[in-house]
């Protein structure tokens, strides 16, 4: 783990009370703790205030800090251990809906109701930090969403050392005093990880994509789906879904298996009794296509946010959508009324 970004001019400020380089210095790694965050708990709320306790917790225990491990080392131990208590409060446990979807395809997004979208705006680097380490660090590892709703299936400490060691790439010994444990634990909990993570989606299960920029295949295939949804046109809908398509809506307990049930779906939405209008904007998170969908208010003069369904695209066809509610459009920066421009 290279210390970028710091040096011992920074730190000793930092250690003898310095607010502002303290703030300078932690700000280098707010972008990648609070990614840390939301692996860990799911929930980009929740990451946001882990980031800021972490905050607060490195601010009043900074004189502790020796030197003998990098300050973005130091920033993780309390990080993580600040999830680790956040998961203890809440006392969260996934739903199983249907115990034989645990078994190769993966968990249903609605067994874990407190998961939320990342929006991938949040992990480009910031103009005023060129030096910033996340810029590189967050490229390189997974947010799907597929993972995030596995991963919640581990106990917190496996879950700890499956993100410190698979994610982040971590060493043995470095996690294991991130945890302040053995390096004799930490393997042993990560060997129970990995296998309770291979029970979870399966020995066929891919490795897990790192954040990549979308295709141009990705786009046309987005572009089609919300032409055809703002049409509330459902055929054209339909003839984009893979055979095995699944649908959830998280925190709702409701999922739609398979190409028939999703169709169902899509039909009953854009009904001819209540087909409403639609407008839709294209928008990026967990590092999948997704889109932002508005629909025209009863007065018909503003669309209201609706939500926002992000997409699993293999072999040309949607195989997953996962649909999340108008709570989620602040972190996107988008607004709640969308009022088209006057021709």
């Amino acid at each position: 783990m290279p210390a970028v970004g710091e040096s011992p001019s920074v730190v000793t400020a930092v250690q003898s009370g310095d607010e502002e380089a303290f703030t300078t210095l932690f700000d280098l790694h707010r972008k990648e703790l609070r990614v840390h965050c939301y692996r860990m708990v799911g929930n980009l709320d929740d990451a946001e205030d882990l980031v800021q306790e972490t905050f607060i917790r490195a601010w009043r225990g900074r004189s502790s800090f020796e030197g003998r491990s990098t300050v973005r080392a130091w920033l993780y131990r309390i990080a993580t251990n600040a999830c680790l208590d956040a998961i203890k409060r809440s006392n969260r446990r996934v739903q199983i809906v249907d115990p034989s979807a645990i078994a190769g395809r993966g968990p249903g997004f609605d067994e874990v109701p407190w998961l939320q979208p990342f929006p991938d705006n949040l992990l480009e680097p910031d103009p005023t930090h060129s030096g910033e380490p996340e810029a590189i660090v967050v490229a390189k590892e997974t947010i799907a969403l597929a993972f995030l709703a596995a991963i919640q299936h581990l106990e917190p400490r496996p879950r700890a050392v499956l993100i410190l060691r698979d994610v982040l790439g971590w060493s043995a010994a470095e996690t294991a005093e991130v945890l302040e444990g053995s390096i004799p634990a930490v393997n042993s909990a990560l060997q129970r990880a990995r296998a309770r993570m291979q029970d979870i989606v399966g020995p066929s299960q891919p490795e897990w994509s790192p954040v990549t920029p979308p295709s141009e295949d990705e786009r046309r295939l987005v572009q089609r789906y919300m032409d055809a949804h703002q049409r509330a046109d459902a055929d054209a809908v339909i003839a984009l879904l893979g055979p095995d398509v699944r649908f959830s809506m998280p925190p709702e307990l409701a999922r739609f298996d398979g190409f028939e049930p999703v169709a169902g779906f899509f039909r009953d939405l854009f009904g001819e009794e209540n087909p409403g209008e639609w407008r839709l904007i294209p928008v990026r998170a967990n590092g999948q296509p997704a889109a932002a969908n508005y629909v025209k208010t009863w007065d018909g003069t503003t669309f209201d946010a609706a939500t926002i369904d992000v997409f699993l695209i293999e072999n040309g066809q949607i195989v997953e959508i996962t649909t999340f509610f108008a709570d989620s459009f602040p972190s996107f920066g988008l607004p709640v009324v969308f009022e088209e421009p006057r021709t």
